[in-house]
């Protein structure tokens, strides 16, 4: 039985209601003033404890660069306060974490300012293509020209065009290419792209999106039966055993994510809405397959051992490995239904997507000290097996804001001309 026949319809809405986008909003201001406290005086932003307080540690690219996408679409929602710290994270982009001497930017720097490691990683190198797009169409000063570095950069070292994916991971100089490859940084990548797409309207970024989404989506995730691996060689062969010590790994977890499947479903209907808007005819699968990543994600992952939540990995027969409920599986989640539903109109991810956010509101966001836990275990209690912060503010806000915004295009690009700018 599919997820669309195990929700029925019950005559309510709420993707779309004007009762339940004032909630949304709400939410989303909650989420914003927990993420205030994430800002560091020695520049970006830093992880945040339970309480709020922001924890010691290095600089990280990828959080610093989520907090200034997420910073840019809170100026554009009219958020006093949020344009100066979208311009607090551009300006650590563009000096803490900027090489000089190789170009590129390090995925980690000490609060001392010596990188940490010296790799330059496709997955940070994303969030940086994101972060400027965002900040760009939110009218942020310097964010043009950071836009433009960051995808020269992405042009000129991490996209192959001979495979239509990203390589993962270069060394300093970018002259000695790691011969690992993961279709994350190139889900990421695909967002990032669409972000960029809309805001230079340069349409090779929405182009090779597409060629991403076609062979991640329509090739791996199908030809595994939507258990999408993760890893792959430099020859793009799958590595099934990949990090099996390693299970609960942060970044590159043993066996198929189920949060991805909904993240990769969710992008490829932005893809396909961005395609239509220009006047061209998606193919079927644009639709077809993230109907099937969507209902894989249900079936296999959505309270399969007896309690609330997604669990975070499964093996390769769909068994769950790690069992924690990650906060980010539940938002992508709830992101998906709403993009299922715009593009269909199919009252069944209207169902899930309520189920959902009554999860998320009985079980994950904590009401005493802000924002949501990051991890849970699968008897509702807060877990750190993975994570011990809270979550930065990526995906918590993006799941408030994506029910409200057309599928294309991309999100500050969205709300910028909801405003008629």
């Amino acid at each position: 039985m599919s997820s669309q026949d195990e929700a029925t319809g019950d005559g309510v809405r709420w993707i779309g209601s004007a009762w339940h986008t004032r909630w949304l909003e709400a939410e989303t201001d909650r989420l914003l003033e927990f993420g205030r406290g994430s800002r560091l005086d020695s520049g970006g932003f830093a992880r945040q404890g339970d309480d709020g307080v922001p924890q010691d540690g290095s600089h990280e690219l990828w959080l610093t660069c989520r907090m200034t996408h997420v910073h840019s679409l809170g100026h554009l929602m009219g958020r006093p306060g949020c344009g100066a710290l979208a311009d607090h994270g551009l300006s650590a982009i563009t000096s803490i974490f900027a090489d000089p001497e190789h170009g590129g930017w390090f995925a980690e720097v000490g609060r001392d300012g010596v990188p940490v490691t010296t790799s330059k990683a496709a997955y940070p190198h994303a969030f940086v293509i994101l972060a400027s797009s965002s900040a760009t169409a939110a009218g942020r000063p310097g964010a043009a020209d950071l836009l433009a570095s960051a995808l020269r950069v992405s042009e000129e070292h991490f996209w192959d065009d001979g495979a239509g994916m990203v390589v993962e991971e270069w060394d300093r100089s970018f002259a000695t290419l790691d011969a690992y490859r993961g279709v994350n940084a190139n889900m990421h990548s695909v967002e990032a792209y669409l972000a960029a797409a809309d805001v230079t309207g340069q349409r090779i970024w929405l182009d090779r999106a597409v060629r991403i989404l076609e062979r991640v989506v329509h090739g791996f995730a199908r030809d595994w039966s939507w258990r999408l691996p993760e890893h792959f060689d430099e020859g793009w062969n799958a590595l099934p055993d990949y990090n099996r010590d390693r299970p609960a790994d942060p970044f590159r977890p043993y066996g198929a994510t189920i949060g991805h499947w909904f993240e990769w479903a969710r992008l490829t209907l932005h893809a396909r809405a961005a395609l239509e808007a220009l006047g061209d005819q998606p193919a079927a699968w644009m639709l077809d397959d993230p109907k099937g990543l969507f209902d894989a994600g249900v079936r296999e992952g959505w309270s399969v051992d007896g309690s609330p939540g997604f669990v975070y990995t499964v093996d390769w027969e769909g068994r769950p490995v790690v069992r924690e409920r990650m906060h980010w599986v539940a938002a992508e989640a709830i992101g998906a239904a709403a993009a299922l539903h715009h593009a269909t109109g199919e009252t069944a991810y209207d169902r899930w997507y309520r189920t959902w956010w009554d999860y998320v509101d009985e079980d994950v966001i904590d009401r005493v000290n802000g924002s949501w836990w990051h991890e849970l275990a699968p008897d509702g209690s807060v877990s750190r097996t993975t994570w011990d912060t809270k979550a930065d503010l990526y995906h918590a806000v993006q799941a408030t804001v994506i029910p409200r915004l057309p599928l294309t295009p991309s999100l500050a690009t969205a709300l910028r001309e909801s405003q008629g700018a």
